[in-house]
């Protein structure tokens, strides 16, 4: 089929075909781009936690009694909690990891914070967390080498401050930033003021609390327990028992101490869920926005298609009485579109790596992944064809002799 005599009629009607070649080019750019972001959204909120959290429950507790005895009220509190049917492990905690609320210090491997020159050492900063000796197995985190705390490591802290423990916990990703290939376990780790702490567990994989935070898997662990009168719990039980555990908390903690309050028992899952309700909310917006300019689209190359079908009606039927089959006039207005589609798209893949160096100038995005202009290229082509095949199926349907009473 030769193209010159499609080109020669598409030029008699070259407003249309403007039109719809200017609506793919868009269409192309926008969910070419999009469909990258939400990938990258989507890839970040089912990244491993490496956190069990479809089977932890947290809650709050806030003292508030003249008498409230804060270590007392919450040893009561893990005694009762450890008692009850289906609980794995518990420990009190001030801050939750994948919260986008939390804590950090900077930690060296050196305890000099200065060298001869008054050149400052490396230091890598980390997420901080406070736990009690069964804080590895309530949080469902797993070790690739070392211990978990030892009871009597655990103190009570009388005033939120920066004494660091003699031990710590921290996570594969922070021991190899200050040790390299190194085998942490049994380094010692420097805080800011220079105070030391032994590293007897390393955690295989652990998320932090803030999910844009380029140093996520960055964590490490005190053996204590934070002072009061706010405390946060997280209660690991086993699967399927935690919406029951979450009731049975709600209803008998309180009863153990009046001089606090038990609230926010819910399952930890839903304070993921909300750390990533931005990003979920994008993913939505964005869905949206491709299936609205798809549609759109798809009505652009239909409604130019049927013009075209109504207008060449009389070359149609002149064709077929001269031996075009009804195959001969679907495949012409097929290539008419894929003319028309061939141009949008390539258009468009220019278009659209405009938008993306203007989204990573003014958002700091990332580059567009070249794989997605080839993809939407092919995506669109496959739409092109899909929608102007029932108006191609139409027109070859016009006979010949319908055709010569309309001169």
């Amino acid at each position: 089929m030769e193209i010159r005599p499609i080109l020669s009629a598409m030029l008699r009607n070259k407003t249309g075909a403007v039109l719809v070649v200017l609506q793919i080019a868009l269409t192309m750019a926008v969910v070419v781009n999009a469909s990258f972001i939400i990938n990258q959204r989507l890839e970040k909120m089912n990244r491993d936690t490496g956190i069990d959290v479809d089977n932890i429950l947290i809650f709050q507790s806030w003292g508030f009694g003249d008498d409230y005895n804060h270590e007392a009220s919450i040893t009561r509190d893990i005694e009762y909690i450890r008692s009850m049917p289906g609980v794995i492990a518990v420990t009190p905690t001030r801050s939750l990891p994948v919260s986008n609320s939390g804590s950090a210090n900077d930690f060296r491997a050196t305890a000099e914070r200065f060298d001869e020159n008054n050149v400052e050492y490396p230091s890598v900063n980390a997420n901080t967390y406070v736990w009690n000796e069964q804080g590895i197995d309530a949080v469902g985190v797993k070790l690739a080498a070392g211990r978990s705390f030892y009871a009597e490591e655990v103190q009570f802290r009388e005033s939120r401050s920066s004494e660091f423990a003699p031990v710590t916990i921290i996570t594969k990703d922070l021991a190899i930033k200050m040790f390299g290939t190194e085998d942490a376990l049994g380094k010692t780790v420097y805080d800011f003021f220079g105070n030391a702490a032994e590293v007897v567990g390393i955690i295989e994989h652990m998320q932090g609390a803030w999910i844009d935070w380029d140093e996520l898997t960055n964590v490490i662990i005190s053996p204590g327990v934070s002072a009061g009168p706010f405390i946060r719990f997280m209660v690991r039980t086993e699967a399927g028992r935690r919406d029951e555990l979450i009731a049975a908390i709600e209803e008998q903690l309180p009863k153990l101490d009046r001089g606090r309050m038990i609230r926010r028992v819910e399952p930890f899952s839903d304070v993921v869920r909300h750390a990533y309700s931005r990003d979920h909310s994008m993913t939505i917006l964005l869905l949206s926005t491709i299936i609205l300019l798809v549609s759109i689209t798809s009505l652009g190359i239909i409604g130019l298609a049927s013009f075209a079908v109504r207008q060449r009606t009389k070359q149609i039927g002149t064709r077929r009485a001269v031996g075009a089959t009804r195959m001969d006039i679907v495949r012409y207005f097929m290539m008419e579109n894929w003319l028309v589609t061939t141009i949008g798209v390539v258009l468009g893949s220019i278009l659209a790596l405009a938008f993306n160096v203007w989204l990573v100038d003014t958002y700091a995005l990332d580059k567009l992944d070249w794989h997605y202009i080839p993809l939407g290229m092919l995506a669109l082509w496959v739409l092109g064809q899909v929608a102007v095949l029932m108006p191609a199926m139409r027109a070859s349907t016009i006979a010949p002799a319908v055709a010569t009473r309309t001169v």
